[in-house]
């Protein structure tokens, strides 16, 4: 029994090392993939057209291949979603971990984590019909199609991944925390803001890095709701274009081996890094608090 018991221990190591192995050559391979198509554009496009902003790329004249209106946009959508996603996240992390009932954290986790399968179309749809129009005649917007509506939309999907991790971090604080600071006269709010959160706060930062790494990638949503317009701009009552949206609305119509195409893949290698620096930074600080704790 015993010797059955260690060959089959052996069978699942190999099997996740494999899984493993299998997962970490799959994005080297993309990786390779993306500077294959795209790295020779260097070659042939000059770095000032590069660097430029205006992203022209059909122009038979003089095409442009500006790429900073295209980073400039998915940097300000990311940016606001960010600011409206971590308050409520992880407000509602911090609500369902320290002050919610059972019977309330039951019904609404659960819920929570059901909002992250809503299909990206179905937001992009909601964006166009109900947010968009109200933001326009909340602000007088002479179009509805603008950056805030996008960041709007990736907001509420990065909620699910924000409010679930950084509610686990809450949680895994030691009680031995909490019932030493209420020991010494701290009520339950000035326990968890100068207690719990602080201990926690590893976990919750991950979560927020987590969660814009969720929504950098995205490209339905906002590709329906911020207007498509290559414009370099910071105001979030302007429309933007953002490098997913751009990959997803021209790779199709673009001449395979052209300089456009060779661009195309380029900026994917961009956004990759990005989400993959983002993510990288994430799992730095998960590792950082784990051993924090072993000492």
């Amino acid at each position: 029994m015993k010797l059955w018991r260690k060959h089959l221990e052996r069978v699942i190591q190999w099997g996740l090392l494999i899984s493993a192995t299998v997962t970490i050559i799959a994005v080297l391979l993309i990786f390779v993939f993306l500077g294959k198509e795209g790295l020779p554009a260097l070659l042939k496009v000059p770095l000032s057209n590069l660097l430029g902003d205006r992203w022209i790329p059909v122009s038979f004249e003089n095409p442009r291949y500006g790429v900073l209106p295209l980073i400039a946009g998915s940097i300000l959508v990311t940016f606001l979603a960010t600011v409206i996603a971590v308050p409520f996240g992880v407000g509602g992390a911090t609500y369902l971990s320290e002050f919610a009932g059972r019977a309330e954290r039951e019904i609404l986790k659960p819920f929570i984590e059901v909002l992250a399968g809503i299909p990206s179309v179905v937001l992009g749809f909601f964006g166009l019909v109900v947010i968009g129009p109200a933001l326009k005649s909340l602000f007088g917007l002479t179009s509805s199609l603008t950056a805030l509506t996008g960041a709007i939309l990736l907001a509420f999907m990065a909620l699910p991944t924000i409010l679930s991790i950084a509610e686990d971090a809450l949680r895994a604080v030691p009680r031995s925390f909490k019932e030493a600071s209420l020991a010494l006269g701290a009520t339950s709010w000035q326990t968890t803001w100068k207690v719990t959160l602080p201990a926690a706060s590893p976990g919750v930062i991950a979560a927020v890095l987590l969660g814009i790494g969720r929504v950098i990638g995205e490209t339905m949503a906002v590709m329906m709701v911020t207007g498509n317009a290559a414009v370099l701009t910071a105001s979030p009552f302007d429309s933007v274009r953002t490098i997913t949206a751009t990959i997803a609305a021209e790779m199709g119509e673009v001449p395979f081996g052209s300089d456009h195409y060779r661009i195309l893949f380029l900026i994917g290698l961009l956004l990759l890094g990005m989400t993959l620096a983002v993510n990288l930074y994430a799992r730095r600080l998960l590792v950082g608090k784990i051993r924090r704790r072993k000492r």
